[in-house]
């Protein structure tokens, strides 16, 4: 993520939303910080700081919106100049960190040769495990109830001692036997037929 492109920081793109405004608009209606922070949040970054919509004209920026739960990085003093930067602005507005991310990484950009790599968040899946996030959580439908099986003990085994076999070897020519019905039977209905 990092030697390959070049990068000395990589993030993952959010897996939906390309743009801060519609990811603004997305934490409102899902009520995950107060709307009007959040309003003042983006204004601010809009008027202020030059905040645009996300289009083609930002390549080789890929997307506006990370998905944070995973950040690698080289420990060299740009990378923490960002992180120390983007959580100064986490600090100072809202907690939702993907809304303040691309307006410090466009600051420090346009000041150095800095390169970041913001990788698809299937990668990302490949190797970290995430928890639900709370919207995704509300939408599922709730789980089956678990299955019980109550297992009863077998009943005790009485000892049998072996019995004797037939020493006919399966010939079993008793006058009673189904064998002996079945035959006498056929002799009866060939004679009947005949």
């Amino acid at each position: 993520f990092l030697w390959r492109p070049n990068a000395t920081f990589a993030i993952s793109r959010h897996y939906r939303r390309f743009d801060v405004f519609v990811e603004a608009e997305a934490n409102k209606v899902a009520g995950k910080y107060e709307n009007a922070s959040i309003d003042r949040q983006v204004q601010f970054y809009q008027y202020h700081d030059g905040l645009t919509h996300y289009s083609r004209a930002k390549l080789p920026i890929t997307s506006d919106v990370p998905e944070g739960c995973v950040i690698i990085r080289e420990h060299i003093p740009i990378t923490n100049l960002f992180t120390c930067l983007w959580f100064n602005e986490v600090d100072r507005f809202t907690s939702r960190d993907q809304l303040s991310f691309s307006t410090v990484r466009d600051k420090i950009m346009a000041k150095v040769d800095w390169s970041i790599n913001m990788f698809l968040d299937c990668e990302r899946r490949n190797f970290v495990i995430q928890a639900y996030h709370r919207d995704v959580l509300e939408n599922m439908p709730p789980p089956s109830p678990p299955v019980v099986v109550i297992r009863r003990p077998n009943p005790p085994v009485s000892y049998k001692p072996p019995t004797k076999k037939n020493p006919r070897h399966g010939r079993d020519r008793r006058s009673g036997s189904r064998r002996h019905r079945k035959v006498v039977d056929n002799v009866v209905m060939n004679q009947i037929l005949i």
